[in-house]
C-alpha cells in the first residue's frame, strides 16, 4: 500500500466498500501503487495495468490494454466506441466483487503477462478518423488555425475531432469548435 492514496480509499464516500475490497486483491497480484489522474492506479514495471475508479451508478477495475485480454468471462466493457484500448468491469456492491474475487485476480495476472510479452494496441491513426465537415470549412479558412491544430499532439488531435464530431446538429459542432479554438491556438487539449 502507497499512503500517498489512502486519502483516495479514506474520502470515498459511495464505494468505499467496493474500492477497498478492489485495492486488496490487486495489491494481492503484487503490484505497485500509485496515484495518476486522482486515482489509484496500479503498475508493473513502470507500465500502467490497471486503475480504480467510482461512477455515480457503479465503480469500475480499469485495464489499460484490456482490448488484449482474452476476457473468457465475457465481462469487460468498452466504455464508449472510442475507446481503443481499455476495457473495465463495473460493479455495484462488494458482493459483485468478493464472488469474482479469483476471476479478478487471473484477469489481473493476465495484463501483468501482456505487458511482459511488450504487447501493443495497434491504435487507429488520426488520419483515419474523419474531420467533421464545420471543422474542416474552419481549417480551409483559417491557416493559423489549420497549422496550430496539426501542431498538436496527435492524442491532443484526437481528442478534439472526437469531441468536435459527437455532436448530431451542425450548429452544436460549430459551437463546440467555436468556444475551443483559442485552446487550440495556445497549444492546449480539450482538457488542459
Amino acid at each position: 500500500m502507497n499512503p500517498e492514496v489512502d486519502f483516495y480509499f479514506d474520502n470515498a464516500k459511495k464505494w468505499h466498500d467496493e474500492f477497498e475490497k478492489l485495492r486488496a486483491i490487486v495489491l494481492d497480484c503484487g503490484l505497485e501503487e500509485g496515484l495518476k489522474w486522482g486515482v489509484p492506479c496500479y503498475i508493473f514495471q513502470k507500465s500502467n495495468i490497471v486503475l480504480i475508479h467510482g461512477f455515480k451508478e457503479y465503480c469500475a477495475l480499469l485495464f489499460f490494454k484490456g482490448a488484449l485480454l482474452n476476457d473468457a468471462n465475457g465481462i469487460l466493457i468498452q466504455q464508449t466506441k472510442n475507446v481503443q484500448a481499455a476495457r473495465h468491469i463495473r460493479f455495484t456492491n462488494v458482493h459483485e466483487i468478493m464472488n469474482m474475487h479469483a476471476i479478478l485476480k487471473a484477469y489481473i495476472y493476465e495484463a501483468i503477462e501482456i505487458e511482459k510479452a511488450g504487447l501493443k494496441i495497434e491504435f487507429i491513426k488520426n488520419a483515419e478518423l474523419i474531420l467533421p465537415e464545420e471543422f474542416q470549412n474552419k481549417l480551409d479558412i483559417n491557416p493559423l488555425l489549420k497549422t496550430a491544430f496539426y501542431a498538436l499532439t496527435p492524442g491532443r488531435q484526437r481528442a478534439y475531432i472526437l469531441y468536435f464530431s459527437a455532436p448530431k446538429q451542425s450548429i452544436t459542432r460549430i459551437s463546440r469548435i467555436e468556444k475551443y479554438m483559442q485552446q487550440i491556438f495556445l497549444g492546449k487539449g480539450l482538457n488542459d
